[in-house]
């Protein structure tokens, strides 16, 4: 046995024709995403489509000013930090749609120990990533490109309020969409080392 063809097909493309995606196809994306297992049976996601011009420029320049900040305090160059936001600034403007995953405390448990609520968010958090991968591999059906990007998890409060999106609403996780570049050409992917990866017991 090999992976499967359809697991294959899902590759993180960040070059993108100016073609805009149907918001239809967006909410079946959206609805791929929503057949992810969770805990309790419940759906602790929330998803912002992002695909104004406007609301992708609050949104690269909210997250953008929050690491800037961070940056300056690591002690970084100020001309580097530039560099840097302005490069995260272009790549979600490039990109058609954006898709923001977020995660809310809705029909999750609550427990008085600090423990126990800490591993409940983790089992949503481990949940939002099977939706967030079910997304992309419902676009990769589609013949649409798509793109995981870790920022939101460092600033979430930046990314919600940048979008004046709900108080409980955290933005974790987001997925650029749009329709491949014809001119992309993806790196071989590495052998999966089985052996180091994986025991039996």
């Amino acid at each position: 046995m090999s992976v499967p063809g359809f697991l294959e097909a899902r590759r993180s493309i960040r070059a993108f024709t100016r073609e805009p995606v149907a918001r239809e196809v967006l909410d079946a994306l959206v609805e791929s995403a929503c057949v992810a297992p969770a805990p309790h049976h419940s759906r602790p996601w929330r998803f912002v489509v992002v695909d104004t011009e406007s609301a992708k420029r609050d949104l690269a320049e909210g997250m953008g000013a929050q690491w800037r900040t961070d940056l300056a305090a690591d002690g970084i160059a100020p001309g580097r930090v530039d560099e840097l936001v302005a490069a995260s600034h272009r790549k979600l403007m490039s990109a058609p749609a954006l898709v923001l995953a977020c995660l809310t405390w809705d029909g999750l448990d609550r427990y008085p120990d600090e423990a126990r609520q800490r591993a409940e968010w983790g089992m949503a958090l481990l949940s939002l990533g099977a939706a967030v991968e079910n997304l992309m591999l419902a676009a990769a059906a589609a013949d649409l490109a798509s793109c995981w990007v870790a920022a939101p998890i460092f600033c979430p409060e930046a990314a919600r309020d940048a979008l004046t999106l709900p108080e409980a609403w955290l933005p974790h996780a987001l997925v650029l969409v749009g329709h491949p570049d014809p001119g992309y050409r993806g790196r071989p992917r590495p052998p999966i080392p089985v052996e180091e990866l994986r025991a039996f017991r």
